[in-house]
């Protein structure tokens, strides 16, 4: 296929964009109904695995863990004792451990299901990236006032020793730094995500737009897509990390 004919941005768009088809290998495509899109779709999917992973093959009653299940509990021991608990203390850390455990494994679960040809990446969504954060952001604000009350809240965001005319500028800032906090989150688990996979597809569509010359650059996407799997772990345990330090700032502001 020659260049002429191949448009790249087009292919690279209809593999990242959302939309309300699934394109299944080898198969018919599939239109979905309005109320819900591809990654609508892939959340809704991810969700039902996550539940069939941890009601189903997870087995706690097993006095020594084995196969998945012990896998599974290096997972969450970790995340309980150097995510929560480092971050939120004792009794806190323990209470809010499965919310960070479902943080990790359901971002790790629809980052790995975008390197699938079978599914799609919903976390390159800013909507499904927002929406996690906004979890967060809850915890935040309103986590905050039920365990400290407002003037909790509010002294969590005042720094101490901080002279109080300089506060009125400091308190508004330190408010605005928490939806702050929630964009970053928000960004930077998109862009990293939606960047891999567009780099793939460039490298791909390399080939339909050079033709047999650029073969060399599929090899380059296999690596890339491989290097993606550290990526997919790696992301989903810094949302995890900073979601943890952000509300365990907010819970804890004397430490």
């Amino acid at each position: 296929m020659s260049g002429e004919t191949f448009d790249i941005q087009s292919y690279i768009m209809h593999h990242v964009n959302d939309s309300q088809e699934w394109h299944l290998p080898f198969l018919p495509v599939i239109h979905l109904p309005e109320f819900i899109s591809l990654h609508g779709l892939m959340v809704v999917i991810g969700a039902i695995l996550l539940i069939i992973l941890f009601c189903g093959v997870y087995r706690k009653e097993d006095r020594v863990p084995t196969g998945i299940t012990n896998l599974l509990e290096v997972f969450v021991v970790y995340i309980r004792d150097e995510i929560a608990v480092a971050n939120l203390g004792e009794n806190d850390g323990r209470r809010m451990t499965p919310l960070f455990c479902t943080f990790f494994f359901f971002i790790l679960l629809l980052n790995l299901m975008g390197l699938i040809p079978l599914f799609s990446t919903a976390t390159s969504n800013v909507n499904v990236t927002g929406g996690l954060a906004l979890v967060t952001l809850g915890f935040m604000l309103f986590g905050t006032i039920y365990k400290n009350g407002i003037g909790g809240f509010f002294k969590a965001l005042i720094p101490s020793g901080v002279p109080w005319p300089v506060l009125i500028i400091l308190v508004p800032i330190e408010f605005l730094g928490l939806f702050i906090k929630t964009v970053a989150l928000t960004i930077r688990l998109f862009a990293n995500m939606l960047a891999g996979h567009v780099v793939i597809f460039a490298l791909i569509g390399l080939v339909g737009m050079l033709g047999y010359v650029a073969l060399p650059t599929v090899a380059m996407a296999v690596f890339i897509s491989l290097l993606e799997i550290l990526v997919a772990f790696l992301q989903a345990y810094i949302f995890t990390l900073l979601s943890a330090m952000f509300i365990g700032q907010m819970y804890h502001p004397d430490h």
